[in-house]
């Protein structure tokens, strides 16, 4: 079984399903990424700098014998990087044991102080996030388009940016971000940035498709229901329908059975559901359900809705 691909606005294609890492204990994502690999078919990594377990991640590829060029490699910039594009790329590179990446993206818009109290998570005295107001997000986007013209990525990107923080930097881009990853779910469809999205030829990557830790989404009644008609597995639903509205989707696991089902299972889904179905799925947020489960505190204005203030 392998994914489909989607076309990116550069005319390169990323498969439409990949293991996400985030979470991912060290001392299990090298077997959750060989398995993946060698025996359930996929052929895209997510992952990122700040995750703290690229090397793992490295000595999974190698194990599964397929090789890199045959694999979809994506990575992310970390906030105390902003300024240093070029050394965190290198520090993923080494970890990863490669000498590119397929897709690299900022992994939020948010620059932290590089020179602050802690490597990833620099604190202010008042215990908020030391971030550096001084640094502007259209700078990090010039050093991230160097990283293409050097032959280090083939694809740049972004990850948790809304319509306000993707125009800080679009209005001087040379290359427009291959995709936005973002919180996207039953519970969370952020229906209007999607749109925003498709207009700017922005693939939608969706993270916790499932609900994050727990899979809280898999006990949702009109989910189970739909699921019940088609004789498919809750997840299957849940990955199939963005897959089906032409989403990049990364469920993450580290269970061989679940590895496996989400890719195979997702597959089959996004072929049976029905529009009525995707319609239903659709309605669910605004039906009263609407819920993000990943917000971290940054103390600054993300510009999304249904985000919780810090102000």
């Amino acid at each position: 079984m392998s994914a489909p691909l989607v076309k990116l606005n550069n005319g390169l294609e990323i498969p439409a399903i990949g293991l996400g890492t985030w979470q991912s204990k060290s001392n299990e994502v090298t077997a959750a990424v060989e398995f993946a690999l060698k025996e359930a078919g996929y052929r895209h990594i997510d992952c990122a700098w700040g995750y703290g377990n690229e090397k793992e991640v490295g000595d999974g590829i190698r194990a599964s014998g397929v090789p890199r060029s045959d694999i979809f490699i994506t990575s992310k910039l970390w906030g105390t990087y902003h300024s240093r594009v070029e050394e965190c790329l290198d520090q993923t590179l080494a970890n990863l044991g490669t000498d590119y990446l397929d897709l690299y993206l900022v992994h939020w818009p948010v620059p932290l102080n590089p020179k602050g109290n802690h490597p990833i998570f620099p604190l202010l005295p008042d215990g908020k996030r030391d971030v550096d107001h001084s640094w502007d997000l259209k700078d990090t986007w010039k050093q991230m388009e160097a990283m293409v013209q050097k032959g280090k990525v083939k694809s740049i990107g972004v990850s948790n940016f809304s319509q306000k923080k993707l125009d800080e930097i679009l209005p001087t881009a040379e290359i427009i971000p291959v995709v936005n990853q973002l919180e996207l779910h039953v519970y969370n469809p952020q229906h209007k940035l999607v749109e925003y999205l498709r207009s700017k030829d922005i693939v939608p990557e969706a993270y916790s498709p499932l609900g994050s830790a727990g899979s809280p989404l898999l006990s949702d009644e009109t989910v189970l229901d739909i699921a019940k008609k088609h004789s498919l597995q809750a997840a299957d639903v849940l990955v199939g329908y963005l897959l089906a509205k032409g989403m990049v989707v990364l469920p993450k696991s580290i269970t061989p059975s679940r590895i496996a089902s989400n890719l195979s299972g997702a597959v089959n889904a996004s072929t049976k559901l029905e529009s009525g179905d995707i319609e239903k799925l659709d309605g669910l947020a605004a039906a009263g359900k609407q819920k993000r489960f990943i917000t971290p505190p940054w103390p600054v204005d993300l510009g999304f809705d249904h985000w919780p203030s810090l102000l």
